[in-house]
């Protein structure tokens, strides 16, 4: 089965969405900081199975940018500096079909890791209040 192939690729600014409409007439909206966290990159995907790197703070990211490469793919830049992923026609429609399971993975490892979305929210803990029964 052939992947199907984008036919029209919106950035609405307001939401903060990337709106892929497929040639099989199946339509998407994105989440700019979903395509952050599983952006194709090394930068995020490593150099290998289980390189990973978790992203954290990403929940206010935006798109300034959408560059296509060729005619397989898009390059998407981000106002946090990374440039560097390269979205395949094949990636983008995996990230489409998979997003409610990607993004609820997502949070749970942020969720185990201690980390969170909010780059404005530090999750780590300092030291401990010691409560007026010891």
């Amino acid at each position: 089965m052939a992947t199907p192939i984008p036919t029209n690729i919106r950035l609405h600014k307001t939401s903060r969405t990337l709106e892929l409409e497929f040639d099989d007439d199946s339509n998407y909206l994105l989440s700019w900081e979903y395509l952050r966290v599983f952006s194709p990159s090394a930068e995020v995907k490593g150099h290998g199975h289980g390189q990973e790197i978790l992203q954290t703070g990403k929940k206010n990211v935006r798109v300034t940018d959408i560059k296509p490469v060729g005619n397989y793919a898009v390059q998407l830049v981000f106002d946090d500096g990374h440039r560097t992923g390269i979205y395949s026609w094949k990636y983008l429609h995996e990230l489409c079909i998979n997003e409610q399971s990607y993004w609820q993975d997502y949070l749970g490892r942020l969720e185990k890791a201690g980390a969170n979305r909010d780059p404005d929210v530090s999750a780590v803990k300092l030291f401990e209040i010691p409560s007026n029964n010891d």
